[in-house]
């Protein structure tokens, strides 16, 4: 717990357009940066709970934070920093694909507990969601169907490539359709 609370501290410390804005509201009002975060997650929680644009507000925090901290690993010479946004884009792609097979949207608090789920993945502590479902899920499952994967996959490419191919050359075709119309 004491690692969350440090990493919230360090959050509401660093030097961005968020903190900023708190420091701004913590001079005008007096009150603590820390106290307005809290009742701004707070705030969003209930939106997530009964707002209108509750998949909008979770895919966007699912993706914003995630994706800045994925470029500052790619900056860093840090491996690691690397290897844990890698796994948890990993895990984010394979629930957005279950995701899109099923309307879970009607379920109660949905959205609110989809927040939930990918805050644990993308949470700066060795336990977090996304190393956990890799390691006894994701990873386990990818090495025993590695070779079929490979297969289906080179197989969609090169009917990928068919496709892209014929669709080409049809066009191709009707372009010159199109202009002996118009000549003749």
């Amino acid at each position: 717990m004491k690692k969350l609370k440090d990493f919230y501290d360090a959050l509401l410390n660093e030097n961005n357009i968020v903190t900023t804005l708190l420091s701004k509201i913590e001079q005008k009002t007096g009150i603590q940066k820390r106290i307005s975060a809290a009742v701004i997650l707070v705030v969003i929680g209930l939106y997530l709970l009964f707002g209108n644009l509750a998949s909008f507000v979770c895919n966007l925090i699912g993706f914003v934070y995630p994706a800045r901290f994925s470029i500052k690993a790619i900056e860093s010479t840090k491996k690691d920093d690397a290897n844990q946004w890698l796994t948890y884009w990993a895990v984010y792609s394979i629930f957005n694909v279950f995701e899109s097979l099923m309307d879970c949207s009607w379920v109660t608090f949905y959205y609110a507990g989809k927040c939930v789920f990918l805050l644990w993945c993308m949470a700066p502590v060795s336990w977090n969601g996304s190393t956990l479902l890799y390691r006894s899920v994701i990873r386990p499952l990818f090495l025993m169907h590695e070779g079929i994967m490979g297969r289906v996959l080179n197989g969609l490419s090169g009917k990928v490539l068919d496709m892209s191919d014929t669709v080409h050359n049809e066009a191709a075709d009707l372009t010159n359709y199109d202009n002996t119309v118009f000549e003749g």
